[in-house]
């Protein structure tokens, strides 16, 4: 089968993929509070101990205070760069391979591929507090490769010059918001429960578009969610930042980690696809 027929049969709409992605978010959104109150319950009494002391901390006790989460938050960029850098790699192998694009898309496996990253993340969200920082990192790893699969069409649906500046566009607005979620003294909490009313319209409307297959109106939704998801880059950032503990076990911030970096990740995927929707260069 050649990647031209594997190409037309499995991704003749490839615009309504969208759809998942958002969903993968949503499922992380909403459960955007499911370790903080599972770790700092456990830890209620230290964290107590630990506020009464703020307050009376010298310079340097602040200034160690600020190094723990300068490398926590660096942490949580170093796993989501490396799971982009998982998905690009694989995305550009498989795409380039005719064998695999037959195999994932020519047959019933594309089911697998389709749905498959959404189940990893209903599991981390699920079990992240049951697991081990070591599942939870290969976890992650192994959605990155399975977003990766799934992602290899753009390769085939785009030219590659349009792929590296739609990335560099993506990187860039990411960068931007996710700093300013970090410097902000202002709480995003509002912001957040908003924009999270906006990933679920995004749904119900993405959802209805399947049924009119509307480009306009499919320009539309990928407007918005460049918008909403760029929001909510802040949003989740300054919410790592206010997740990190100092007291935290390595076990339990490198888990935390693998949480921050799992939502960022899919906060730029999604812009990435929809500004690829936008302003992408498609192949005659």
């Amino acid at each position: 089968m050649s990647l031209e027929l594997v190409n037309g049969i499995f991704w003749r709409n490839i615009e309504k993929r969208g759809i998942f992605f958002v969903l993968n978010s949503l499922f992380l959104i909403s459960d955007d509070k499911c370790i903080e109150m599972v770790y700092y319950s456990k830890n209620v009494s230290k964290m107590m101990e630990e506020k009464m002391r703020v307050y009376s901390y010298t310079n340097e006790v602040v200034d160690s205070v600020d190094v723990g989460l300068r490398q926590y938050m660096q942490r949580i960029y170093a796993y989501m760069g490396i799971g982009l850098a998982i998905t690009g790699t694989m995305a550009f192998l498989v795409s380039h391979s005719m064998v695999l694009m037959s195999l994932f898309f020519g047959t019933p496996l594309r089911w697998v591929v389709l749905f498959a990253p959404l189940g990893i993340v209903m599991f981390l969200s699920a079990r992240l507090q049951h697991v081990s920082f070591a599942v939870a990192q290969a976890t992650f790893w192994g959605y990155a490769a399975t977003m990766g699969i799934s992602l290899s069409y753009i390769f085939l649906a785009y030219t590659q010059q349009s792929v590296a500046l739609t990335f560099f566009v993506s990187a860039s607005t990411f960068l931007a918001m996710s700093l300013y979620g970090y410097v902000t003294q202002k709480s995003l909490t509002g912001m957040g429960a908003f924009l999270t009313m906006g990933v679920w319209g995004l749904i119900i409307a993405s959802l209805v578009n399947l049924l009119f297959e509307s480009s306009a109106f499919q320009f539309g939704l990928s407007v918005l969610t460049v918008g909403i998801f760029a929001g909510l880059t802040a949003y989740d950032t300054q919410e790592m930042k206010h997740l990190y503990y100092a007291l935290d076990s390595q076990e339990t911030s490198g888990k935390k980690a693998v949480w921050g970096a799992l939502r960022l990740y899919l906060d730029f995927i999604n812009i990435f696809m929809s500004l690829l929707h936008i302003f992408g260069d498609r192949r005659s």
